[in-house]
């Protein structure tokens, strides 16, 4: 299937309502055509993994064809280089999440650019780091706990991060780590704690709602 192909079968699919209906949830309407998650996903499936064909996606600008080629690119093929490219193009929290936790997050490099990217002050770059490690949280089942444990001080210094969409990532780092074992949310709630004592109304923000979820019963009695 060519790119030209696929960008008019997107095109086929807009729907103008559901980009409204999106803005409204902080998605970019921006180049975007208002397809489903779903219809996208059977589309990967269709396509199948194919670097090259992700590529020319990406560079159409197509909100919704940039997502596809998150889902039909090859992790063992995907560059330093071109993940940095992409990054700086995430204009929008759902390419960013989807990008990070279907591709980036599979790739050699993933680690390395959780810390990198942290260090940025660009708002959906510095999502991306926090994206990333919630994403290894969930997905890499066999990294040991010291992987994690190095999340923590980051998670503590960008915590005063008033920005919307940087905040609600590092929660989202914070609660995915928690939930990985007993061990590690002992560690996130000693975290959590650290953070509520920050002089900054998204740290205590942060921590409030890390720690309703940390402590909750059925997380606690799904790591027993």
């Amino acid at each position: 299937m060519r790119c030209k192909d696929i960008i008019k079968k997107l095109e086929n699919e807009a729907n103008p309502v559901n980009v409204a209906g999106m803005a409204r949830f902080g998605i970019n309407p921006d180049k975007t055509l208002g397809i489903s998650i779903p219809f996208l996903r059977e589309l990967a499936k269709e396509i199948g993994k194919n670097h090259n064909l992700a590529k020319e996606l990406w560079l159409s600008g197509i909100h919704e064809a940039r997502i596809l080629a998150g889902f039909i690119d090859d992790p063992d093929r995907v560059t330093e280089k071109q993940m940095d490219q992409w990054v700086e193009d995430f204009d929008s929290w759902d390419v960013c999440d989807l990008v990070c936790s279907s591709l980036f997050d599979k790739t050699e490099f993933a680690y390395k650019k959780a810390f990198e990217w942290t260090t940025r002050d660009e708002e959906f770059v510095k999502r991306a780091g926090f994206v990333m490690m919630a994403a290894l949280s969930v997905h890499d089942k066999n990294a040991p706990d010291k992987d994690f444990e190095k999340f923590f001080p980051i998670i503590i210094r960008e915590a005063k991060d008033e920005r919307n969409f940087v905040k609600k990532a590092v929660n989202w780092a914070l609660r995915q780590i928690g939930k990985r074992n007993r061990a590690l949310n002992r560690k996130a709630i000693q975290t959590a704690e650290k953070i509520r004592r920050i002089d900054s109304k998204s740290a205590r923000w942060i921590a409030a709602d890390a720690l309703r979820e940390l402590k909750s019963d059925a997380v606690q009695r799904r790591l027993k």
